[in-house]
């Protein structure tokens, strides 16, 4: 919770290097600890180093198609038929129970602030009052034990493949390209009005995708610009992007975090079997491991947009570059 990634590291689940290729170098400041409940503890220390379901995955993919050869080279990932792993995780139910104890205190203080909600999902803390700070705080515990789970989960891929394949696992074998957020609030600096103000962004379902030069961007990118990995489907593409100066100027550095939903999940799992969706998958060349086949349907492809569609939109206005396309080859889910 006050460590994060370098917590994992120091345990013995990855190496230094890989804190240089993780947003805030895996550790958001301001953890405290005495923030978080004792349930939101109970659920946190059973799942650390989990995947979890939903459309949480660990996949193997092949590099399908480059766009910038420049960026790809700058991140290992510059050649045609390379195999590369994507993990999308977070908190878990630790950071879940994190949010929904303090949506509850939240609501409860709407009147003491003056807030008149025309819908409960909007309650909300001010940044300065006490139950706000410690949200914050709370917040960053959550953050960081993201970082930890996914450098837990990076650790056994690594594993893996050091087994299977007789390779080493160090960084220059199997390097990290970038751990990036998707559900996190950040104090940063933005121009608003002509006037720079320090701001807090929430990027929810949404990614941070700052240009080539800025001083946050890892050194060894900050010629091309912080990654950015863009999640699709199973059974089509994902995408690695760029920051752009676009974003900056458009959307308080900020971009999609994936293709997006265009069913939901009652809907998907009313439109295919799992019996017929592992059929599919199979035919395109798409193996599947899955704890629950129960839960397959939901996170059918045609449940999700087209991220080839999405991410051209991406790239078009300007908020993130196309770098590479990463086609799936085996999909874990939890």
């Amino acid at each position: 919770m006050v460590h994060g990634a370098a917590w994992a590291i120091e345990e013995g689940y990855g190496f230094a290097e890989d804190l240089e290729v993780t947003e805030e170098h895996g550790c958001l400041a301001g953890a405290d600890p005495d923030m978080v409940s004792n349930p939101a503890l109970q659920r946190g220390m059973k799942q650390l180093g989990s995947l979890g379901s939903g459309n949480h995955f660990c996949e193997v993919q092949t590099i399908d198609h480059i766009y910038d050869a420049e960026a790809a080279q700058a991140m290992g990932i510059g050649q045609r038929g390379q195999i590369v792993v994507t993990i999308h995780c977070g908190s878990r139910g630790f950071g879940h129970q994190v949010a929904e104890d303090y949506v509850r205190l939240a609501e409860s203080k709407q009147q003491d602030f003056g807030f008149h909600l025309v819908d409960r999902q909007l309650a909300c803390l001010p940044l300065q009052s006490n139950a706000g700070k410690s949200y914050l705080s709370a917040m960053a515990c959550g953050a960081n034990f993201a970082w930890a789970n996914r450098q837990l989960l990076m650790h056994g891929v690594r594993q893996a493949f050091s087994s299977v394949f007789g390779r080493r696992a160090r960084p220059k074998d199997m390097p990290l390209v970038y751990d990036v957020c998707h559900n996190i609030a950040k104090m940063e600096e933005y121009e608003v009005d002509g006037q720079v103000q320090r701001l807090c962004v929430h990027r929810k379902g949404a990614t941070r995708a700052f240009p080539a030069g800025h001083p946050a961007v890892p050194e060894r990118y900050r010629a091309v610009g912080q990654p950015v990995l863009i999640p699709g489907d199973m059974g089509r593409y994902s995408f690695v992007l760029v920051g752009a100066q676009g974003s900056m100027e458009q959307s308080f550095g900020t971009c999609c975090h994936g293709a997006g939903r265009r069913q939901s999940r009652t809907a998907a799992k009313k439109s295919i079997t799992s019996k017929d969706l592992l059929a599919q998958l199979d035919a395109r060349g798409v193996t599947v491991r899955v704890h629950s086949k129960n839960l397959l349907p939901e996170e059918a492809p045609q449940a999700y947009k087209d991220a080839q569609q999405v991410v051209n939109v991406v790239h078009n206005a300007g908020l993130a570059k196309l770098v590479a396309r990463l086609k799936p080859v085996i999909v874990v889910k939890g």
